[in-house]
């Protein structure tokens, strides 16, 4: 009778951990993902009235997308990058920050304007590094017109936060990742409040006389040299009677206004976008956790599945002639095997699931795509293209400038500028006239 008893214990020992097994399977999937949003950060607002020749223009360009250098189409689809909507995101992004550094009230101007404008103050930079719903990474590098380097290829990164998806209203109201862009602005302050005021005041100067010199590299060649740092200093400034100066300064408020101009349409490109962009975002928000949530619950219950079904197999037969033992150990076999077996088999189904939830994803990218066409509008009669040909336009429009300024002084000569990044070789106006 003892012995029965304890043939008996095994085997109800069997049907324990066949009853915490099906009790593992039976929560999975309970875990609900945290939602609690994170410490709202916001820039850092001006207290006091900055000294007008302190005050610094800032142009943000457009982002680089981040695009894989071989872009096929796997891993495009493994990384969630759809090459149309990061092309979009370039802007939008850039916008977005653009928007962070002007309600902080700590510069003059801000701008979003393409590479090849680049006689401003402080010129910001960046890369999308992975971007969805669920996750923002960016590369930031800031410089000012001297060449000195503000942040350097800095990584800022942020989980979204969950509150802005909970309605239309939220989304509106702040975005997702607003964090991330509040700390780049408050970055930017505390760099350039480390520089001294007469430093800051220097920046502004030298950025006139880089224009001026990019204009007439003959007769403005010579207000700028370096330091023992290499960075860009005032060595003597033009008379204040200077005409060349006097037009050359002329010319850079129409440069001003062209970039004012072209600034307009990205802003109002990304407002364009904003609310079908925040909807797809919080999609994939959604997208991602479902799938993320399939394929844990995959690997779970296909683990847990061949546990109970190999623990169904492994129960040792100890009943012997007792009755009563047999039935028992089989129950627990059958219902480990039937259980397990359909742990297994769900676990397949999660698996097929996570790949719906992904092609549903990138049908809602596709779908996308069609909505942030690009758009294109009208700078002093000429067509622009707010995609890639934002730059070509831009540079037209300089020559432009440079001929508007060869028709107010005489034959022009021929000369290389300064500054590669900006237009190619143009004419510019003979030396002669200063």
């Amino acid at each position: 009778m003892r012995y029965a008893m304890k043939r008996i214990g095994w085997v109800a020992r069997g049907a324990l951990a066949a009853l915490v097994a099906a009790a593992l399977l039976g929560c999975i999937g309970c875990v609900v993902r945290e939602t609690k949003p994170p410490p709202k950060v916001n820039p850092v607002q001006a207290t006091h009235e900055i000294p007008a020749d302190e005050q610094l223009q800032v142009c943000i360009h457009p982002f680089d997308p981040g695009l894989p250098a071989v872009p096929d189409a796997k891993t495009l689809d493994r990384q969630r990058i759809s090459p149309d909507i990061r092309k979009a995101e370039s802007v939008y992004l850039a916008t977005l920050l653009r928007g962070s550094l002007e309600s902080s009230g700590q510069w003059a101007d801000v701008w979003v304007a393409p590479e090849s404008v680049q006689f401003i103050d402080v010129m910001v930079t960046g890369r999308i590094l992975d971007s969805s719903g669920v996750h923002l990474a960016l590369e930031i590098t800031v410089r000012d017109s001297t060449g000195r380097t503000w942040i350097n290829a800095k990584r800022y990164e942020s989980p979204a936060d969950a509150g802005s998806y909970k309605s239309e209203a939220a989304l509106k109201l702040r975005d997702p990742f607003q964090n991330l862009y509040s700390q780049i602005s408050n970055d930017m302050v505390s760099a350039r409040d480390a520089l001294p005021p007469g430093e800051r005041r220097s920046i502004g100067r030298v950025t006139q006389l880089e224009f001026d010199r990019d204009l007439a590299p003959q007769a403005m060649g010579g207000y700028l040299g370096k330091d023992a740092k290499g960075f860009v200093k005032v060595v003597r400034l033009p008379a204040g009677d200077d005409p060349i100066a006097m037009r050359a300064a002329r010319a850079r408020k129409s440069d001003f206004a062209v970039i004012e101009t072209v600034n307009g349409y990205y802003v109002n490109f990304a407002e364009q976008m904003s609310e079908s962009y925040g909807q797809w975002r919080r999609a994939s928000d959604e997208e991602i956790e479902k799938e993320q949530r399939a394929l844990t619950q995959a690997r779970t219950r296909t683990y847990l599945g061949a546990v109970a079904v190999l623990a169904s197999l492994l129960v040792p037969n100890q009943c012997g002639y007792n009755y009563t033992c047999q039935r028992l150990q089989s129950s627990v076999r059958y219902g480990a095997a039937i259980s397990g077996t359909a742990a297994f088999i769900s676990g397949m189904k999660k698996y097929a699931d996570a790949k719906v939830h992904a092609q549903t994803l990138k049908e809602m990218s596709e779908t996308f795509q069609s909505e942030v066409a690009p758009q294109v509008v009208d700078v002093e009669g000429r067509t622009l293209k707010l995609t890639g040909t934002a730059e070509e336009q831009y540079r037209e429009w300089r020559k432009l400038l440079q001929d508007l300024y060869l028709e107010e002084n005489g034959t022009p000569v021929r000369v290389a500028p300064t500054r590669e990044s900006v237009t190619p070789s143009v004419p510019v106006a003979a030396d002669a006239a200063h």
